[in-house]
């Protein structure tokens, strides 16, 4: 069954349509790109597909279940395991260490002590902040905030990721691990995922570039061949519905006036781009950051 199912779904803010009669599946394991001017719903779309708002009309479904029918002890137990979700802005707790900000979505469903420091431990290696979990978050750069939100995000491996912008406002270097990120929780740890953005260069990134495991356990990413790319698709809302449903690269091919319009808003130096193997390369810190 798919991972999110939409049925003619309609939504308003104070009686101006926001979205209407939109309709689409998020495949197992598919990761869906949803972009558009400012304004266009994006957000709002994935606030529907997390039951944080409700819908005027039609049906929202997560693994085959209608989120409308669910009492809000069963929508609180998808959010907290099967569920989740990195916003655009800062959410962490700003009196809580490291450790306590990954942990406390376990702890509020009952997860033994034991069972969640392991967890905090595996997914703060995956983000690269092992060795920080006695920081408060106001000791952490930018890039390990938000690493450090996506860790608690990711606290758990819920099957179903929901990332509304997670790179903006960051600089270039730092983005580029964060997108890393975001590619190995899908590739290894199959993740199906709603991806919204209105930086199109990472479009081609997260669409052409798969992570990998070696017998060892060392995570690579690398360019996909054409035969096995990640399996992704391309949204483009406008006029309240989704205007174009496509691969990468029918998105970027698109004589559709809205997506020339995006694309050339993309100004984006893509010949300084530089791919690292390894998320966490010591080239991508800053000098004060490799003493």
């Amino acid at each position: 069954m798919p991972a999110i199912e939409f049925r003619h779904v309609s939504f308003s803010f104070d009686s101006q349509p926001v979205l209407v009669d939109i309709s689409f599946e998020l495949e197992q394991g598919e990761m869906i790109f949803l972009t558009g001017v400012s304004g266009s719903g994006k957000s709002v779309l994935l606030r529907l597909a997390m039951g944080l708002i409700k819908p005027d009309a039609g049906q929202i479904f997560i693994e085959g279940r209608e989120i409308e029918t669910l009492t809000e002890t069963e929508l609180l137990a998808i959010r907290g395991g099967l569920m989740g979700m990195v916003f655009q802005e800062e959410s962490l707790f700003t009196g809580l260490r490291v450790y306590e900000n990954a942990a406390y979505r376990l702890e509020e469903h009952g997860w033994t002590e034991k069972q969640t420091r392991q967890a905090v431990a595996d997914v703060l290696a995956f983000v690269g902040l092992q060795g920080e979990e006695n920081k408060l978050p106001e000791e952490l750069s930018g890039g390990m905030k938000r690493r450090l939100e996506i860790a608690r995000a990711l606290i758990g491996w819920p099957r179903i990721m929901l990332f509304d912008e997670p790179t903006m406002s960051l600089d270039p270097i730092v983005a580029i691990q964060v997108l890393d990120l975001v590619i190995r929780a899908r590739d290894i740890n199959h993740v199906s995922s709603l991806y919204v953005t209105k930086k199109i260069y990472e479009i081609p990134q997260l669409a052409n570039f798969r992570a990998s495991q070696a017998e060892d356990g060392q995570v690579v990413i690398t360019r996909a061949a054409p035969e096995s790319l990640p399996k992704t698709r391309v949204f483009v809302l406008d006029n309240k519905g989704i205007a174009f449903m496509g691969t990468a690269n029918e998105f970027q091919e698109s004589d559709l006036p809205v997506i020339k319009e995006l694309l050339a808003l993309d100004r984006h130096d893509h010949s300084k781009d530089i791919y690292f193997a390894d998320p966490w390369d010591k080239r991508r810190l800053p000098k004060e950051r490799l003493l």
